[in-house]
């Protein structure tokens, strides 16, 4: 199997420059990626006037003591649909545990855990998701736009959303100031 099917667990950061604007700063967790594609969830964007609670409501659960946090954009494919990027000490009916390093939920067993105060001990919501069919990802890798670093749960977890991108890189060994939206060669 080609390595680079061994991305889940990782994240994608965007270089300057990318090409789609949509990825302009972004950071993506990847939740998997096998021989079929890669599917991701965007950190870098708070989507405005929805809350957490906003959400629970909407889809009749009652919030309870869930705290007033921000849902994310979580890509372009499916902006309806909801996932919760979490800490692997909850499981629920569809999760998806990633590399050791995080899980992943797409169904409202979650939310509703989550309201009860059973849920996730740390967790981000968001709408959406990235994708990439066969193969396409890793022709995305071979030209310039994307930069593959470890996974972290302080860069999911304990970082704001502005801040995720610069901590990417940070914690990489690469400082942003550095980088530069123009390909070279060597």
């Amino acid at each position: 199997m080609n390595q680079a099917h061994f991305l889940a667990g990782q994240f994608l950061l965007a270089m300057p420059g990318m090409p789609d604007p949509r990825f302009e700063r972004s950071v993506i967790a990847l939740c998997a990626h096998d021989p079929a594609g890669a599917f991701g969830l965007c950190l870098h964007e708070e989507l405005e006037g929805i809350t957490l609670p906003d959400l629970m409501r909407q889809l009749d659960v009652d919030p309870a003591q869930t705290p007033d946090l921000p849902i994310l954009a979580g890509g372009p494919v499916e902006p309806q649909r909801g996932f919760v990027l979490h800490t692997p000490d909850y499981a629920g009916q569809d999760t998806r545990f990633v590399a050791g390093r995080w899980a992943v939920t797409g169904t409202r067993d979650v939310l509703e855990a989550i309201a009860e105060g059973g849920g996730p001990s740390r967790f981000v919501v968001a709408l959406g998701y990235a994708g990439w069919g066969e193969g396409q990802l890793e022709q995305e890798l071979l030209a310039p736009g994307w930069f593959t670093c470890p996974g972290s749960n302080g860069l999911i977890f304990e970082t704001s959303v502005g801040d995720r991108w610069a901590r990417g890189f940070r914690e990489a060994g690469v400082d942003v100031a550095m980088l530069s939206a123009k390909a070279g060669r060597a």
